[in-house]
């Protein structure tokens, strides 16, 4: 190779590790809402934001939007999906129906290594703090990470890999949704009490139990998200505003 062709390698190689780097801040920034007040994501924004060049931006921005993570208008760049309570039904109807079978894959095809790795996916989601202590209605990023573990444990020896990676795209999905249901006085729920069940029957071998309450959990989050977008909550402005005061707001 001459030295000519090993520079433009090592070019691609550090433009395509850029592009990586810059996709999966984006990814965890989308993932966690940090983004909700940007309708719009213009390329020179994300540069400016991220600090990375305009090439490995538009990479990273098209795989998210490969991805459905973003949208995308020819000519018009790319965008933050907008929160719709029937494209939520149908991704919690969806997410019922493949993590029932993964669930029941999962649990018909258990090892002690599976159950071992389950308990602990349980114990350290206890363990950590929820909220952010300097704001309450703020998720812990770490509290996040480990929710999300716990339930791709569940489902981790069902032994098909597509499967999980199906339901792994839709978990991403609900993030969003799921934190829109968290935010706001009243959204308060045990938490710990409906994972520990789901745990407890999984573990039991009781598939019938353990899907009941695994979908039972998704079912309530759906619901408390939909109370939220019908009181008119807008993600972009993080904040909820009754019909009445729209209705008075003058023209």
């Amino acid at each position: 190779m001459t030295n000519a062709n090993a520079a433009s390698g090592e070019g691609k190689g550090a433009k395509s590790t850029l592009a990586s780097s810059v996709y999966q801040q984006l990814r965890d920034d989308l993932l966690r809402g940090a983004l909700e007040a940007e309708s719009k994501l213009r390329v020179e924004w994300v540069v400016s934001r991220y600090g990375a060049g305009a090439s490995p931006v538009r990479e990273a921005l098209n795989r998210l939007a490969a991805e459905g993570l973003l949208g995308r208008h020819d000519q018009r760049g790319f965008f933050l999906m907008p929160a719709s309570a029937t494209e939520l039904e149908e991704l919690t109807r969806t997410r019922c129906w493949l993590e029932e079978r993964a669930l029941r894959e999962s649990i018909a095809h258990r090892t002690a290594d599976w159950e071992e790795q389950l308990v602990l996916a349980l114990h350290r989601l206890a363990r950590a703090e929820r909220r952010q202590p300097d704001e309450p209605t703020t998720n812990n990023p770490e509290w996040e990470k480990l929710h999300r573990a716990f339930h791709r444990a569940l489902i981790a020896a069902c032994r098909s890999h597509w499967l999980i990676g199906f339901c792994d795209q839709l978990s991403d999905q609900a993030s969003r949704y799921r934190l829109i249901s968290q935010r706001g006085p009243g959204s308060e729920r045990d938490d710990l009490g409906e994972h520990r069940t789901i745990a407890e029957r999984t573990l039991d071998g009781d598939a019938d139990g353990a899907v009941e309450a695994l979908l039972s959990h998704y079912r309530l989050t759906a619901e408390m998200c939909t109370a939220r977008l019908n009181e008119g909550y807008d993600p972009r402005a993080g904040s909820a505003k009754s019909a009445r005061s729209r209705k008075q707001r003058p023209m």
